[in-house]
């Protein structure tokens, strides 16, 4: 299920919902319209550090990751 960041044309406000079906009818949470546009939404990566960690960076636990090469975090 994804989840989609619209603005409301009539309010402004921005805001994000987990569409659960494709044409699911939705609208603004603040003024109860439907009058919105879908934003571009924005992700976070993890990018891999070339092999230097810090003792603070997160680690695959007790080998029971599947693809240990492909994260970066081993």
């Amino acid at each position: 299920m994804p989840i989609f960041e619209y603005s409301c044309v009539d309010c402004g406000t921005k805001f994000e919902k987990l569409v659960r079906r494709s044409g699911e009818e939705v609208a603004c949470p603040s003024c109860g319209q439907n009058h919105l546009k879908t934003e571009l939404s924005t992700f976070a990566a993890h990018a891999h550090n070339g092999g230097k960690q810090s003792s603070e960076a997160p680690r695959c636990g007790g080998g029971m990751c599947p693809t240990p090469d492909l994260c970066g975090l081993n």
